[in-house]
This record gives structure tokens, C-alpha cells and sequence, in this order.
């Protein structure tokens, strides 16, 4: 494990779970931890230019009652569907903040996994131009499929 993951994992951020407005737990949900990218994104020219590693934590939300019965995968989501996806915004196109990058993940996660009810995404940056050491700056969002239309 590289020292500034084992940092970030330190500090809790792949750790935790997402809590709704009351402070309660939602329930069942798909967890992917610390996915590890190279991506252009940023709004200095060197950030487009050199690209930079991201680290991403992703929860989705659904009912995973019918997949653990039925043990059969046409019950749940895929993780690797979630994955591709992430990737694919990651190593895609550059966005100008990390903002852009979460709510792309969020947004394509409730459009392509139906079954997803809200989805969580952290968007991390462990190397990034500050004077001063840190160990990441980054976003979190959280989108509810049936509180936001344009997810």
C-alpha cells in the first residue's frame, strides 16, 4: 500500500458509511472502496497536462434482499458495471473540478443501475498544489434517484 493511501485510509476517507438527514443508516447498499485512477481533471494547465491519480469511494443503495434469496446476479446491480463506469469518467473527458467528476458518477450510476435508489461518491486528490502538507482534498455528493431529476 503506498504511504499516502494508508493515510487517507487512516483518516477515514474510505471509511464510513453514507447517513441519510436523520442520521440513520439507509440500509443495503454496494460498496466499492479506494478505486485508484490516472485522470486529466483540474484547472491548472499542469493538472491537464501531467494528468493525476484519483481515489474514489462509491456506496450505491438498493434493495439487496431478492440477490441474497435468490443468490442469482439478475437480482442486484454489478459491481463491475459501478467500476466501469467510474473509470470511464475518470480516465474520460477533463473536468474542471472534482465536483464535475462526482456528480458524472452519480448521475450515470442512477441512469444505467435502475435498482439504485441514492448513490454516495468521494472524489479524492492526494497530490495537489497547496503549500502545506495534507493528505487529500476532495468532494463528496450524494444523489437520490427520486429527489433529483436530472440523475
Amino acid at each position: 500500500m503506498h504511504a499516502l493511501e494508508g493515510l487517507a485510509n487512516r483518516n477515514g476517507f474510505f471509511s464510513g458509511a453514507m447517513t441519510d438527514e436523520g442520521g440513520s443508516t439507509k440500509g443495503d447498499k454496494l460498496v466499492l472502496r479506494g478505486l485508484k485512477f490516472h485522470g486529466y481533471h483540474g484547472v491548472k494547465l499542469e493538472e491537464r497536462k501531467l494528468g493525476q491519480k484519483f481515489l474514489i469511494d462509491v456506496d450505491a443503495w438498493m434493495d439487496l434482499r431478492a440477490a441474497g434469496i435468490s443468490d442469482n446476479m439478475s437480482d442486484t446491480v454489478s459491481y463491475t458495471e459501478i467500476y466501469r463506469i467510474v473509470k470511464e469518467v475518470v480516465e474520460g473527458p477533463p473536468q474542471n473540478l472534482l465536483e464535475s467528476v462526482a456528480q458524472l458518477i452519480a448521475s450515470t450510476t442512477l441512469a444505467k443501475c435502475q435498482q439504485i435508489s441514492a448513490v454516495r461518491v468521494k472524489v479524492g486528490k492526494p497530490h495537489v498544489a497547496v503549500q502545506g502538507p495534507v493528505d487529500y482534498l476532495g468532494v463528496e455528493i450524494v444523489r437520490y434517484r427520486s429527489i433529483d431529476p436530472n440523475c
